[in-house]
């Protein structure tokens, strides 16, 4: 691990970390204050390179693009003498153009009111703001929001709140911000665009998805192996799980693309992938008798992944029924949950659901 916490407010003093693109040029501007690098030459020797960074602060009144690359990232954690925090999966990321990339995928444009989950140095928060958007921002670490906070101290299009935004009231946040920048056909959704922790991805999801009248699209940086499980819709898969269904029940997902884990400091053992989540409106669910009804049985036939459903869900109706059920959906009646497309469960549910089972589950 780079030693941070030695170093001198405005200096380095660990050379490059490993990344897919080379570093930027002398002339070359990125944000905070001005710093000293040490740059690989020609012959394989190391040389200082001495560069003016432009402020962070900007007027409110007029915002000026800024550039921003890892040693914008370096340098906010060298300023604070901080390490990232393993118990928080912190993976800063240290190229512009994936920021710009990621931003480019949820479209955000000029106007656009967008959450982002650990902004950690800001540098996702920049490309957003480069954008034309209005942030709020919501970030776990003391340390890294006051950063981020300090960095957008003079805009008034960043707000940081510092929060775990598992326990966070997001939904009572994003409709305070949006009810002043309604248009007056009244349809204002906000975007979330987010460089995720791994280790909170799946709560996110959970949390974010079922938000279709907050938020009309979800872009994540994930873990790509997770990336790649959350996208697949098909049975018959041995990684389809509750988690597959629930997606589908909420959104269209599509994988947009792949980020190698050389683009992170410190680096991860895994790549990365952006994950674009398209939210639906609540009349395009599947039609349930009730939602938490549906999702109580799909969990239940997972909950014996291997037995088949008509046992699995003999707490709801008889065997015989089950059976019954499936082969009027086209299923055998030995069926298992990892056959089952999200049109069959939502078939299933609504022919073996009785009122006794619903009143039971309210």
């Amino acid at each position: 691990m780079p030693c941070l916490l030695q170093s001198l407010p405005t200096t380095f003093c660990f050379p490059y970390p490993k990344i897919s693109q080379p570093p930027p040029t002398p002339n070359s501007s990125v944000t905070a204050g001005s710093v000293a690098t040490k740059t690989a030459t020609s012959h394989g020797k190391i040389s200082k390179t001495f560069r003016r960074i432009q402020a962070s602060t900007t007027s409110n009144t007029k915002f000026k693009r800024q550039e921003d690359d890892y040693h914008s990232t370096l340098e906010a954690l060298n300023s604070k003498g901080r390490f990232p925090r393993k118990s928080l999966g912190q993976h800063y990321m240290l190229n512009a153009s994936i920021n710009e990339d990621l931003t480019m995928a949820a479209n955000v444009k000029e106007g656009d009111v967008v959450l982002e989950i650990g902004p950690g140095t800001g540098s996702l928060t920049n490309a957003l703001v480069n954008a034309g958007a209005t942030v709020l921002a919501i970030e776990k670490d003391p340390y890294m929001a006051a950063i981020v906070r300090e960095r957008f101290s003079g805009l008034d299009r960043v707000e940081v709140l510092e929060e775990d935004f598992i326990r966070s009231h997001i939904h009572s946040h994003m409709s305070t911000m949006l009810a002043s920048k309604i248009p007056p056909d009244g349809n204002l959704h906000a975007k979330v665009v987010s460089n995720l922790p791994f280790n909170i991805s799946t709560d996110v999801i959970k949390l974010l998805l079922p938000m279709g009248d907050i938020f009309s699209e979800v872009v994540l940086l994930l873990q790509d192996e997770a990336a790649l499980r959350f996208v697949d819709s098909l049975s018959k898969s041995s990684e389809y799980r509750p988690i597959n269904i629930f997606i589908n029940f909420y959104s269209d997902p599509e994988y947009k693309f792949k980020v190698p884990r050389t683009n992170f400091f410190p680096q991860p053992k895994v790549d990365a992938a952006v994950v674009a989540f398209k939210l639906k409106e609540i009349t395009d669910y599947p039609q349930v008798s009730t939602i938490k009804s549906f999702f109580s049985m799909v969990n239940s036939a997972f909950n014996g992944k291997r037995k088949m459903l008509r046992k699995s869900l003999q707490h709801i109706c008889s065997s015989p029924e089950i059976e019954a059920a499936l082969c009027s959906v086209g299923l055998p009646p030995t069926a298992r949950p990892e056959e089952l497309t999200l049109e069959d469960f939502v078939k299933l549910h609504n022919l073996i659901v009785k009122t006794p089972f619903l009143d039971h589950l309210e």
